[in-house]
């Protein structure tokens, strides 16, 4: 197999992986179920190291969701296997860890390789011991490409089914627009709040937008955070049942971190559970409290699921997706 390239130098070298602009013109798209990973091992070489990994972080509990659900679906290959079979390599999320006597020591995360969007990693070790290491010291950012990968396949998938007049709409409205699909319809306004949602029978999907003024950095902290929600779904999301709110669920910790969203100056992800007070509803959510690029307000993007016949995960990305296509660009 190719080999490609030393070690990296993690973030610079993320960047500095991407496709070209001419391969780009030509590039196929990739393949893969939602959050499907493919692994890619030899045999006796480094594999348990890397399949013991691949259970502790990428098959790992999604933070936020009300019953247990991996990350990632994990599909574990042979690298010869990667290497003859052309359809193995047009998956959207690969990793290939190699053993061998000689290897040097290295992490390296290539963008759109063979197909777009796609992140292939590739470690190399001498031993499985250091693959092991390599792995574990590389977890976050290796993570944060596959989630990457995840969220432009979403925003590309939808940007194909979009609703014009909706995505007209709410960039008038919020002055930056969201990618949004056919089947997403405009709930609600109020002032400086925005309601967006599909509704099945099976399964509801939403996006809540809420500006104010940026004052001071207390703003992002998780406690104001979930604050404003609260008081935010209150007033502007009723339930069903006379009397009855959206609320987020307390009795369960949420979880908050600071994460890189594009062309914003900062942003908290906080990630929990929302329910309805006065009825029986509820499911998971995700939050990005961002600080808009002028700097003047803070934006709680705001995308929950409501699914209670069926697995959450895939749904929670879907309008994951959606808040994270918020684009402060013109068209």
């Amino acid at each position: 197999m190719k080999k490609f390239g030393w070690m990296l130098m993690l973030v610079g070298m993320l960047v500095g992986c991407g496709s070209r602009e001419n391969k780009a013109l030509t590039m196929r798209s990739s393949s893969g179920k939602t959050c499907e990973v493919l692994l890619a091992t030899v045999h006796g070489a480094g594999e348990a190291e890397a399949l013991a990994w691949a259970e502790a972080v990428l098959k790992a509990p999604q933070e936020g969701l009300p019953q247990a659900e991996a990350r990632f679906n994990v599909v574990n290959i042979t690298v010869e296997a990667l290497e003859k079979t052309q359809m193995f390599r047009m998956h959207r999320n690969i990793i290939i860890c190699q053993v061998a006597e000689g290897n040097p020591d290295k992490c390296f995360i290539r963008r759109n390789q063979w197909a777009e969007p796609q992140v292939v990693v590739e470690v190399s070790a001498a031993t499985g011991a250091a693959l092991a290491e390599l792995l574990e010291r590389y977890s976050g950012s290796i993570l944060e490409e596959l989630y990457r990968a995840e969220y432009e396949r979403m925003r590309r998938a939808f940007y194909k089914d979009r609703n014009v007049e909706l995505m007209a709409r709410v960039r008038a409205k919020l002055g930056f627009g969201l990618t949004l699909p056919q089947e997403f319809a405009w709930a609600k306004e109020d002032g400086d709040f925005l309601w967006l949602r599909k509704e099945t029978k099976d399964f509801g999907l939403g996006v809540l937008v809420s500006e104010s003024p940026y004052r001071k950095e207390e703003q992002f902290g998780q406690e104001r955070v979930l604050d404003r929600l609260d008081t935010m779904m209150r007033r502007e999301v009723a339930g069903p049942a006379e009397g009855s709110y959206m609320g987020t669920e307390r009795r369960v910790e949420a979880v908050s971190r600071v994460v890189a969203f594009e062309g914003t100056k900062y942003c908290v992800e906080t990630r929990g559970l929302w329910r309805l007070f006065g009825d029986f509803m509820g499911g998971p959510y995700v939050c990005y409290t961002l600080l808009s690029p002028d700097g003047e307000w803070v934006v709680d993007l705001v995308g929950y699921v409501y699914c209670p016949r069926f697995e959450k995960r895939d749904y929670l990305m879907q309008v994951d997706g959606i808040c994270r296509s918020a684009n402060w660009e013109e068209e």
